[in-house]
């Protein structure tokens, strides 16, 4: 089986989904795939970041990962998103990211990419499955495969029961549970992905 190439993709102003991609990529270092972890452009001004010494430690510290650009995309054969909510869709700055992507989509590049997301926000109903179908939609646009976690694993319900994708309360942080969740998500990315790169399904 040749090698999958993810890309896990995120915006992250406190940690949160930062965390979560690196759960993603850790769960899958020994799966025969070469993964690329990526930010997205910081959008909003110092001054607002500044504000928030949470914020402000964690921008710092991951200054030196990598900005997605567009050629990741095309790199890629499978892409996990990892997102935070914003009044229940996703954060801009992954929005302007995705907006990125007219030309690859024109030509065609993101078809049958496999593609899977997790969200996070700061109470249990603060829109975390609304921003995951959100980010979906963009996803039906380019002609990819949406690879969820639905209900394949046990974990899914110990987690919270989100079959969308893994989530996150920020207010309890990543439990035990969400985090297994979460790379049970990844690995089930990297074999469909597999899959269809290998034409086995």
């Amino acid at each position: 089986m040749a090698n999958v190439n993810l890309a896990v993709i995120y915006y992250s102003s406190t940690g949160t989904n930062y965390r979560l991609a690196k759960l993603a990529e850790d769960s899958v270092k020994d799966r025969s795939a070469e993964v690329r972890v990526l930010r997205v452009q910081e959008l909003a001004p110092e001054s607002v970041i500044e504000s928030n010494p949470e914020w402000k430690d964690h921008y710092e510290k991951t200054k030196s990962i990598p900005v997605a650009s567009p050629d990741d995309l095309e790199w890629a054969d499978a892409i996990i998103f990892c997102v935070p909510t914003r009044f229940g869709n996703i954060a801009s700055q992954m929005q302007q990211f995705l907006d990125t992507t007219g030309g690859l989509w024109f030509e065609g590049k993101l078809i049958n990419k496999v593609v899977s997301a997790m969200s996070s926000s700061d109470s249990p109903h603060g829109g975390q499955e609304a921003t995951i179908l959100s980010l979906y939609t963009s996803m039906y646009h380019w002609g990819a495969i949406v690879a969820a976690p639905g209900y394949t694993d046990d974990v899914t319900f110990e987690a919270g029961g989100n079959p969308y994708g893994t989530s996150v309360t920020t207010e309890y942080g990543i439990s035990e549970k969400v985090a297994e969740a979460a790379k049970h998500q990844a690995k089930r990315v990297v074999t469909v992905a597999g899959w269809v790169k290998n034409g086995d399904r």
